[in-house]
């Protein structure tokens, strides 16, 4: 599945994670990306990939 948000972008960011003895590895932020069906602009209804960002502030319109 793709980690990329239909709707707004946001897709997977590289980061580093620092321990408490400040050892340093990378990590990456992966953002929650839920496969759900949507009314699209057109009104057509169909399955998108969408963050729960979208979801949260009412940006998609379930279907």
């Amino acid at each position: 599945m793709s980690k990329v948000c239909e709707i707004c972008g946001k897709h997977p960011v590289a980061g580093r994670s620092i321990s408490h003895s400040h050892r340093v590895s990378n990590r990456v932020f992966r953002p929650n990306i839920q496969k759900m069906t949507i009314k699209d602009s057109k009104g057509h209804v169909r399955k998108a990939n969408v963050c729960t960002t979208c979801l949260k502030s009412g940006k998609v319109e379930r279907a």
